[in-house]
């Protein structure tokens, strides 16, 4: 009786001991959450970008000829009617000279024709003469006056060459590389031109929007036609190469008549002021287009994961149960996501330690005071 006594004991002992060792399941992990609500936003949208001068001139030679002096630098700034190149004028000058020497023969002739004329008209009156020498007169000296007309034209033209040979702005501008030099031979039908000169005291800055965003673009803004949408665009901003803002806003005043059939993209125009002359031709950056949204869902993109080029946020179901809900996000400010679809006004989100949450855990929710939204 005493061994089977001192055996129960043994087992209850044994019993209560492993109860006591039995682990504790552990309590859901506290984690902040918020609601989501409805704000005002705005987002920005950047686009590749080129610069061009509102004026963009290829400077080429009208006569052929060498070239005897260069005016100007690489990189000059010039005036409208500024001398820019002289080509050797000497057969060009003698060519006008011998044009005005024979206006000066035909004029002579016109007036020996002339004279005939005035000799004849009273001998045929008297009828010293027949009607017929005065008629051979008449015709003499419309041919004389048709020669000056042809040697006046003649003139004309070789001023006209004359002049090309020294070539002059015709804009106020910049001028680019200096394709020929001092001695080299040019003419008109060179495939190089003498030189580029850009008027860029406005600027053009083209780029292209997708057709999707052009549909957004013109969506947001009011009026029937896309002239009338023009008008009511907002200011938008240049980032040169380096990612810096230039200093004044630009305004779009262009939009292109049709997509290009090979990208699926239309080009837009933005005319910015450069007084100080700090964008030339062919400079490249972006363009940053902003975009305002009403009632907007703004999610902090601190509260969310991506995934396989997805975006997801843990919502709070029933039970204090999580689930793993995918996002649509329209845009981005500072450190909000403006999302579109996928969470509506009111659904709790976990704002953050979630790096190990499962699907369908449960968690113990805690009000965050953090504002999620902008009013």
């Amino acid at each position: 009786m005493k061994s089977i006594s001192l055996a129960l004991i043994v087992l209850a002992l044994y019993s209560c001991s492993s109860k006591q060792q039995a682990p504790m399941a552990p309590p859901p992990p506290a984690l902040p959450v918020a609601a989501i609500v409805a704000g005002t936003d705005t987002t920005y949208q950047e686009y590749p970008a080129s610069v061009e001068g509102t004026v963009n001139v290829e400077i080429r030679p009208q006569v052929s000829g060498t070239l005897d002096k260069v005016f100007v630098d690489e990189g000059a700034k010039v005036s409208e009617g500024e001398p820019l190149f002289k080509i050797n004028d000497l057969p060009y000058r003698a060519a006008y000279n011998n044009a005005e020497a024979n206006l000066h023969a035909a004029e002579a002739s016109e007036a020996n024709a002339q004279l005939e004329i005035d000799k004849l008209t009273p001998l045929v009156q008297n009828k010293v003469v027949s009607d017929y020498q005065l008629k051979t007169a008449k015709a003499t000296f419309q041919v004389a006056k048709s020669n000056v007309e042809q040697a006046k034209a003649i003139v004309s033209t070789a001023e006209i060459n004359l002049g090309y040979t020294l070539i002059k702005a015709p804009v106020n501008g910049y001028i680019g590389r200096l394709a020929k030099k001092q001695g080299s031979l040019v003419a008109p039908a060179d495939v190089d031109a003498l030189t580029l000169l850009s008027d860029v005291h406005n600027v053009h800055v083209y780029f292209s929007l997708s057709e999707n965003d052009f549909v957004n673009f013109k969506e947001q803004y009011p009026g029937e036609t896309l002239n009338e949408k023009l008008k009511h665009l907002p200011a938008v901003t240049l980032l040169l190469a380096d990612n810096t803002a230039y200093g004044t806003a630009g305004k779009i005043d262009m939009i292109d008549g049709q997509f290009d059939k090979t990208t699926g993209a239309i080009t837009l125009r933005a005319n910015f002021p450069n007084a100080q002359g700090l964008l030339r031709s062919g400079n490249t950056g972006k363009v940053r287009l902003s975009q305002f949204h009403n009632n907007a869902l703004i999610v902090p993109q601190s509260a969310t994961v991506e995934m396989q080029d997805k975006v997801f946020v843990f919502t709070l179901a029933d039970s204090n149960k999580v689930k793993k809900q995918p996002i649509v996000i329209i845009g981005k400010s500072g450190g909000n996501y403006l999302v579109k679809d996928g969470v509506k006004v009111g659904d709790q989100i976990v704002l953050s330690g979630f790096d190990h949450l499962q699907e369908g855990q449960v968690i113990q929710p805690v009000k965050s005071t953090d504002k999620i939204a902008k009013n």
